[in-house]
This record gives C-alpha cells, sequence and structure tokens, in this order.
C-alpha cells in the first residue's frame, strides 16, 4: 500500500511539475496574460480547486495599482488570478502562494538588451510554480487549506507604459517611484501580497524570477529564499530536504530595507545602494506584507529555466518546474 501511494504521488508531483514546465515553455504569444488565467482555470476541473481571474476592471476596482502600472505599457489586459483550495475545516486559517506571472517581459521603458530577450517568456515561472503547486495540493487531497495568486500581465514599452520617475500607489497605499521599469516585478507582486495578507494566513510564501543578482550569487544549482522568520525557515529547509531541491537561505536585515526608501515616494523600485539587489527587492516585496505574518520570498531567477546541465530531469534550455514539490513538501507541513 506505501508503494502505491507513493508511485501516485511521484505520478501527480511530475505531472504538475510537468504542467509548470509547459506554462514556461510558452512563447509569449500563445500565453498571454488572459491564456494563463484561462489554463488555470481549465487545468482545475474535476478537482476541489476554485480558481477564478479577475479582469481589469476588476483590478482597478481592487485598487492594485503596481499591477495596473506595469500592465498599462501592454495591449494585454492583466489578470489577477485567484486560487483556493479548503481540504480542512474552513475554520483552519490558510496558507498563502503568491507567484509572479510576467508573462513576457520587454523592461518596458528601460528596456532590456536584445540578446536573450526571448527568454523573458520565462518570466511567469514563479506563477506557474504556483499554479502547479495548487493543482498537486488538490489532487493529492491534502488535509490543509491553500490559498493562492498570481498577478499576470506583460511589461511592454507601449505609448502609455509607465515612464522612469512615475509614482503609482499600491494596494496598502504606499506609494512607490518607478526608477527603472525593469524591476517591475515587486511591482506587481506587491498588490498581491496586500491581498494575501488581507485574508491573515499562516503564512505567505512568493516565489519569482525576481532579480538577476541572485543568478550572480548563486548561478543555476541554488534557489535562494529570504525570510526572518526562523519558524518558517526551519520547514522551507525541512521542505527543500524532503523535495531534492537545492536551496539557500539569503539575507534579509533593516539595511537593505533603507536602501529602498524613496526620495519622492514612500518607496523606490530601485536600491539607492550598490550590490545585493536580490536582498533589496526581498526588502522591497515585505513592506507590503502584513505585520505579524511569517513570510519568504523565494528568488527563482537562476533555477527557472536552463538547468539541464544542473539536473537531469530537465531539458537542456526549457523551464524545469522549480518549487513545485518543495511547495507541496511545505504544505504538508500544515495537513
Amino acid at each position: 500500500k506505501s508503494l502505491i501511494a507513493a508511485f501516485n504521488e511521484g505520478t501527480i508531483l511530475a505531472s504538475c511539475a510537468n504542467f509548470a514546465k509547459r506554462l514556461g515553455d510558452m512563447p509569449g504569444n500563445l500565453m498571454t496574460p488572459t491564456i494563463l488565467a484561462d489554463t488555470a482555470i481549465a487545468a482545475a476541473k474535476g478537482t476541489a480547486l476554485k480558481v477564478t481571474a479577475w479582469d481589469k476592471k476588476r483590478i482597478e476596482k481592487e485598487k492594485m495599482g503596481g499591477l495596473l502600472g506595469v500592465a498599462q505599457g501592454s495591449a494585454q489586459e492583466p489578470r489577477f488570478i485567484v486560487m483556493e483550495y479548503f481540504g480542512a475545516a474552513k475554520t483552519k486559517k490558510p496558507i498563502a502562494f503568491v507567484g509572479k506571472g510576467l508573462t513576457f517581459d520587454t523592461g518596458g521603458i528601460s528596456i532590456k538588451p536584445s540578446a536573450k530577450m526571448e527568454e523573458m517568456k520565462y518570466d511567469m515561472c514563479g506563477g506557474a510554480a504556483v499554479i502547479g503547486t495548487m493543482l498537486a495540493i488538490s489532487q493529492l487531497k491534502l488535509k490543509v487549506n491553500v490559498v493562492a495568486y498570481v498577478p499576470a500581465t506583460e511589461n511592454m514599452p507601449g505609448s502609455r507604459a509607465t515612464k522612469p520617475g512615475d509614482v503609482h500607489t499600491a494596494r496598502n497605499g504606499k506609494t512607490f517611484e518607478i526608477n527603472n521599469t525593469d524591476a517591475e516585478g515587486r511591482l506587481i507582486l506587491s498588490d498581491a501580497l496586500c491581498y494575501a495578507s488581507e485574508q491573515e494566513p499562516q503564512f505567505i510564501v512568493d516565489t519569482a524570477t525576481l532579480t538577476g543578482a541572485i543568478v550572480v550569487a548563486l548561478g543555476n544549482v541554488h534557489t535562494g529564499y529570504f525570510t526572518r522568520n526562523s519558524a518558517l525557515k526551519t520547514k522551507i529547509e525541512k521542505a527543500g530536504t524532503a523535495s531534492g531541491e537545492v536551496i539557500w537561505n539569503m539575507p534579509l536585515t533593516d539595511a537593505h530595507v533603507k536602501d529602498m526608501k524613496g526620495t519622492y515616494a514612500d518607496l523606490s523600485n530601485t536600491s539607492s545602494a550598490a550590490g545585493a539587489g536580490s536582498a533589496t527587492a526581498a526588502a522591497f516585496l515585505e513592506q507590503f506584507v502584513a505585520e505579524g505574518i511569517p513570510w519568504a520570498h523565494f528568488d527563482i531567477a537562476g533555477t527557472a529555466w536552463a538547468c539541464g546541465n544542473r539536473l537531469n530531469y530537465c531539458s537542456s534550455k526549457g523551464a524545469t518546474g522549480v518549487m513545485v514539490r518543495t511547495f507541496v513538501e511545505l504544505a504538508k507541513q500544515y495537513v
């Protein structure tokens, strides 16, 4: 019985990780925010997972200024994907996952170099990981309550695009000046973290292809994660050991928060100091998590794709489905 159960679990995990890979590998014109949302809704059919997607009007109503600010340069409408799974009593607080769903990132007005820009279809691999995780949790029928949120948009240099120096307001009222439009992931995540906090979960974990700095630090071997909560850190380390995905705890201090203070707004989306780009990005995100809620941020910019030389179960250049298995193991600890 135990062998059959393990085989079934392995099959589900592989299937859901492969689903996340497929989402990542799809070209930007075939994986727009709308297609991503529709694909997640279709995949959830027949499971206990409820998936809905907010359109632009609803996102405006919800005052998600970070997501709307990034989206305004694209002809493609943004989506805010909401996923809910209740495997335990409704009275039990849920755990929350948040994933960056940037379906294509040109960098906006602060446009990226042309070399390897085609790889920016992978900028939604955090969202893909969260969607894969939720599908796996529902198929495994874990006795836990889980909610997940994926802000999805393109980052394009259209005529209405955010300009360097513009100021936007996040859902919680905090303002940020946009000093580099290519530092957009943290902006769309800010609103999602605010909304996740409002659900009063046991903890929040977010994942994103957020910074080139994490690639400089850790290459394509380790996924860097940031948290100030020691109990959550212990659970994350246990989950990583169980899944076999290699993770590494990175520093996050008040000094990094100070580096993200704005001149003309509460915050800047770029650091005032040199170096530690991943830590300062994490410090920015931390400002949108409600006080008292344990939170961790996973930067998968180095491990979301092109890891075939490290991982024998991945194609050499494609998406990896990273973090699906680790997040499932983390959820198991709350059953």
